[in-house]
Parts: structure tokens; C-alpha cells; sequence
């Protein structure tokens, strides 16, 4: 099966939680016709092929990016200016992505990172309280209702040809400890290689951004994925 019909499948079929805590609402963008158009041409772009790719885990969507577009790290701007995917939305920004696609522009290009990186979440729906992104595991009562979930979205991905020796995990803190500890329990990769979280790099960082982004590219490149830096 090819990557663009297995990830469809996937996401065509995510169950949100049957239970949240009180206050805390799912971000579930899929139901939206216009989401599902969106991510149909990007998947059949960027992933119409068989060959193995190797994951990049996030935390979950957020408001502005994969929360509104369905893709990971991915804003309406970025979706449009880089990638190519033409649509409706609102033209915000959102933070993780100008990093990413940053990254990505650093890497060589969009087609040549998507042809070897598949991006996804640990949880793959976010979350908000109060209309503000929540993480997974910032409340406790949520990270225990949502782990079943977690475990089942990551057993499916693994039917995925993924490559299992390494997966890159983006968020050095609570998601790196989180998703290390399922991975020792489930053994899904050999290894699990933190990064920094760009929202900390574009909050705290971003003078320093180029180093990070080099961090990204190093990374990469010692885990055999084809960088070619720009000029």
C-alpha cells in the first residue's frame, strides 16, 4: 500500500477519546470536507510512493497549525506558500511551523524532506481549555484518559513501512519522556532521538535559530536522511 492511502486510512478513521475532563475540548479537523481535501492533496503529493520513510513525533496539533490544516507543523500560510495546497482559511501564522519549514528550506526542499521524514503526534488530535492549545500530558487527568488512544494510534502507524531503528522526537522535555517511556513498554523504534520543540526555539530561541536548525539537519544526517543545505 502506498504511504498517501495508508495515512488517509488512518486519519479517515481517528476516534477521539470517549472521554475528556471537564473543561477540555478536542481539536478533530478531519470532520471539515475542506480539511479533507487539503490533506488528500498534500498526502498524494508528498507521499505517493511505497519506499520506507522514518518518523518525526510531535506532541499534538495546535489551533493555528495541524489543528486547522490536518497536516503536522503545517499553518495555512506554509501550506499554501511552500507546499502548493491552495484553500480557504485564514492566513495566520503559527510558530512551530515558520521553524519547520524553515528547517525544511535548510534541508534542501519540501519534496526531498517528505520523500524520507513522516511527520505525525504522539497524540494525533489536540486539545484546549478555555479556547487555548493544552498539551497532553499538561494535565494529568487527560494524559491518563488519552494514553489508551495514544497506544492505538501509534500500534496502527507502526503497520506503516517506517523505518523501525530510529524515530525523532520533537520536544526534548515531558513528550521526549513520555513517548521513551511507551517506547521501552511497546518497543516500536530502537532508538528515540529528542529535538528541541520549535515553539521554544521561536519563544525563547529565536536569535539562535540557525544553530537550531543545524541541530535538526545534524541530527538527520547522522541517522542516514539525505540533507542537501542551501546555498
Amino acid at each position: 500500500m502506498k504511504w498517501n492511502q495508508a495515512i488517509l486510512g488512518f486519519l479517515k478513521t481517528l476516534e477521539p477519546p470517549a472521554k475528556l475532563p471537564r473543561g477540555i475540548d478536542v481539536l478533530y479537523p478531519f470532520a471539515d470536507p475542506d480539511v479533507e481535501k487539503v490533506v488528500t492533496q498534500f498526502y498524494k503529493r508528498y507521499f505517493d510512493d511505497d519506499h520506507q520513510r522514518t518518523m518525526m513525533i510531535g506532541i499534538n496539533p495546535g489551533r493555528y497549525g495541524a489543528g486547522v490544516t490536518g497536516i503536522p507543523f503545517t499553518d495555512p500560510i506554509r501550506l499554501t506558500d511552500v507546499c502548493g495546497i491552495k484553500h480557504n482559511w485564514v492566513r495566520k501564522p503559527e510558530l512551530s511551523s515558520i521553524f519547520f519549514y524553515e528547517m525544511i528550506e535548510a534541508f534542501g526542499s519540501v519534496a526531498s524532506f517528505y520523500s524520507q521524514v513522516y511527520n505525525t503526534s504522539v497524540s494525533p488530535l489536540g486539545y484546549v481549555r478555555r479556547g487555548k492549545n493544552l498539551n497532553y500530558y499538561e494535565e494529568p487527568k487527560l494524559e491518563k484518559m488519552v494514553l489508551p488512544f495514544i497506544v492505538n494510534s501509534m500500534n496502527r502507524q507502526m503497520e506503516f513501512n517506517l523505518n523501525r531503528e530510529v524515530c525523532f522526537c520533537v520536544g526534548e522535555g515531558q513528550n521526549f519522556k513520555f513517548f521513551d517511556a511507551l517506547n521501552k513498554q511497546y518497543g516500536w523504534f530502537e532508538k528515540v532521538v529528542p529535538l528541541p520543540h520549535p515553539r521554544y526555539v521561536m519563544q525563547y530561541k529565536r536569535y539562535e535559530i540557525d544553530q537550531y536548525i543545524a541541530q535538526y539537519i545534524d541530527a538527520l544526517e547522522a541517522h542516514g536522511i539525505q540533507c542537501r543545505i542551501s546555498s
